[in-house]
């Protein structure tokens, strides 16, 4: 019986995916209980090589191809190729501890949750700058809270994809992830995971936090860069944008007058800030503005494609 199924999607990574398969290849939990699904999110590089020589080591590993472009569109196809009762989902750029299925397996048996995230730890290329402090961390989805177990709400800081699970039965009740959410090829965007949460806590599921539930996620140089963060928060923003309605009576060019306010305001804290405040704390201020920015970007495309 295949009591959990994991799900890694992955676009061009190739050489990270491996790391990522041969620490699968250390787990504690019997191979017999667990089946790993590799998305192929229309890579072109070597991925379909690198999965077909995990096969020799991982019994119950599967290589699937996922054409449309999107890491929700891939994460679909995994959920639909799924036998286990439970889905777990990480990256190709993750690094889970060998007791990991096992952790997830009997905490969610245990207290009897309907999904679950946990701790995720950095591991960096190369020493962070000095701005980038723990108010950031959530940028590269790292979580290194140790508090729990314990129940998330709404208003929580909900998991992110890089180690999370579901009992699989959700998707059916629930629908799967919003394909107009989520990172497409190279444009950073996000949402997908933090939403699916945020439907199963609505309809009154269970889901809960556990720090014993461990990976480590590589953090790259390159974005350890204040350009890297700015791009993330704007592509995410004009994403989220992209798919929302703003209602509002007064409006310049299609934008909420609210937005555009918003905008400004944000923009004269910012410049308050990088004179007042310690760079992280204007940093971050920035990162507001990089927000509205993303947002009145996003309004713009929806209106000239409707």
């Amino acid at each position: 019986m295949i009591n959990i199924s994991v799900v890694i999607c992955t676009y061009n990574r190739a050489n990270s995916l491996a790391d990522t398969l041969l620490f699968l290849t250390k787990q504690t939990y019997a191979y017999e209980k667990w089946e790993l699904i590799v998305v192929d999110n229309n890579s072109n590089d070597n991925t379909k090589e690198i999965v077909s020589e995990f096969t020799k080591i991982i019994p119950n590993l599967f290589y699937k191809f996922e054409p449309k472009q999107g890491l929700s569109y891939a994460r679909n196809l995994g959920i639909s190729s799924a036998r286990g009762e439970l889905i777990a989902f990480t990256d190709d750029d993750v690094l889970p501890e060998n007791d990991w299925l096992l952790k997830i397996y009997d905490n969610i048996k245990e207290f009897n949750c309907d999904a679950c995230g946990g701790y995720i730890s950095p591991q960096w290329e190369t020493p962070p700058p000095h701005w980038l402090t723990e108010i950031f961390y959530g940028f590269l989805a790292i979580k290194t809270d140790a508090s729990g177990p314990r129940q998330l709400t709404i208003n929580d800081e909900l998991p992110f994809g890089a180690n999370m699970a579901f009992q699989k039965s959700l998707f059916t009740e629930y629908g799967l992830f919003d394909t107009n959410k989520g990172r497409k090829g190279n444009v950073l965007a996000g949402g997908e995971d933090i939403e699916m949460f945020e439907r199963i806590i609505s309809n009154n599921r269970l889901v809960y936090y556990f720090p014993s539930i461990k990976v480590a996620h590589k953090v790259e140089s390159f974005r350890l860069k204040k350009s890297y963060f700015r791009r993330w928060r704007f592509q995410c923003s004009e994403n989220m944008a992209i798919s929302t309605t703003f209602e509002s009576s007064r409006q310049i060019f299609g934008i909420p007058f609210y937005l555009i306010n918003q905008t400004i305001q944000n923009i004269i804290k910012s410049i308050y800030y990088l004179t007042k405040k310690p760079e992280d704390i204007a940093f971050r201020q920035e990162m507001i503005v990089w927000h509205f920015l993303g947002l009145i970007s996003g309004i713009i495309k929806s209106n000239r494609s409707s």
